[in-house]
């Protein structure tokens, strides 16, 4: 199935701050660099529910890397490993570890967002090329953007195959059930002191994105840690990355440590929506998958701060789903401990009831739980 199955080309403007000379459909996949791409897969599949999609690697003509690509829904994983060693994967993995390498941008044009954003200061990762088999074509291009993370354009029109040219269907006996994942809500940086700012202006002024909020460290602090944090996204709001940086505190912030584990700026979170939180924590849990989970005195107030909801409170509390409130709805939002050896990547399931925050009044309980797991592992 294509993103474009489910995705009008109509692109509402709900950023109107924002430019609208980099038009992006959204998200068309998100590739990771891992130390073993089979295993990774294999968890992805059994833990998260995602589907295999297509397969690259010595079988299709590659003799450098093995790619596997599995899909829920609207988002794409992409889990790359290296088949010899030297060369850029294998830096990258010994560097950070397993992490998010590419986000690929669904474009209408490939070679025009190289170009504009190139012109507009983007150091290029690669330019444009063709790719091209029975089913059609697609054009890629690259940009650098913080630490090692890259943007790449994917422009498929038309495209038939299974995934893009170079790849062929992987369809094994083994496919589990999704759990209801449905599409990329946001993707969050982490970067160094001061870097905040520069890399806001970035997204600003090479790729037109606006600034849709910015949380300081009297928004996101606890007795010991704080953050900075900027949000930003495109015109139509389909791509949001909030970008964090470290603030002064007593101990050591959770973004001191994924930069000290990582290595340097890097993706912190990947933010997955769901119809049905309740639905998908459970199967999760069920699966493996382990929760950051806070004080039961959380739910002795929740509700007379964030007003009347639709979901009853006990399955919420039971799960340790965190619930906060905007001007335009609620939220339900749960936070898994890293899914890496590495205290680095973890990734939160999101429930929008209509608002468009993040979680504002969640902060201080959710940097408390991390504190938590920090305190641990000995690196608070």
């Amino acid at each position: 199935m294509s993103i474009s199955d489910n995705t009008s080309l109509q692109l509402p403007k709900e950023n109107p701050e924002a430019q609208d000379f980099l038009p992006l459909l959204g998200t068309d996949y998100v590739e990771l660099y891992v130390g073993n791409a089979k295993q990774a897969a294999h968890y992805y599949m059994s833990a998260w529910g995602f589907q295999p999609l297509a397969y690259a690697g010595l079988e299709t003509g590659l003799k450098d890397r093995v790619s596997y690509v599995l899909q829920q829904d609207k988002i794409r994983l992409v889990l790359t490993s290296p088949l010899k060693s030297g060369g850029e994967i294998n830096k990258h993995i010994n560097a950070h570890g397993d992490g998010v390498k590419a986000i690929a941008l669904w474009v209408d044009d490939a070679t025009k967002s190289y170009g504009e954003t190139v012109k507009r200061g983007a150091n290029s990762y690669f330019e444009p090329r063709l790719l091209r088999d029975e089913y059609g074509q697609v054009i890629l291009s690259g940009i650098h953007t913080y630490g090692e993370t890259v943007h790449v354009f994917v422009e498929r029109k038309g495209y038939k195959g299974v995934f893009m040219p170079g790849y062929r269907p992987w369809k094994p006996y083994y496919s589990p059930k999704d759990v209801g994942l449905r599409y990329i809500d946001h993707m969050v940086g982490n970067v160094g002191w001061n870097e905040m700012n520069q890399w806001c202006k970035f997204y600003a002024e090479v790729m037109g994105f606006a600034q849709l909020v910015s949380f300081d460290d009297k928004d996101i602090s606890t007795e010991y840690t704080a953050l900075m944090s900027k949000v930003m996204s495109n015109g139509n709001g389909r791509i949001k990355f909030p970008i964090n940086e470290p603030a002064d505190g007593r101990k050591k912030s959770q973004i001191e440590e994924y930069i000290e584990f990582y290595n340097g700026a890097g993706v912190q979170h990947m933010a997955l929506a769901t119809d049905n939180i309740i639905q998908t924590v459970t199967s999760l849990r069920n699966r493996g998958v382990e929760f950051l989970t806070v004080p039961v005195s959380y739910y002795e107030d929740v509700l007379d701060r964030v007003g009347e909801i639709d979901e009853d409170l006990t399955p919420l509390r039971d799960l340790g789903i965190l619930v906060d409130r905007d001007e335009e709805g609620y939220l339900l939002q749960i936070f898994t401990k890293p899914i890496l050896d590495r205290p680095t990547m973890f990734i939160e399931i999101i429930q929008r009831k209509g608002a468009k925050s993040f979680g504002k009044g969640n902060f201080k309980a959710l940097f408390e739980a991390i504190e938590r797991e920090q305190e641990s592992r000995g690196t608070l």
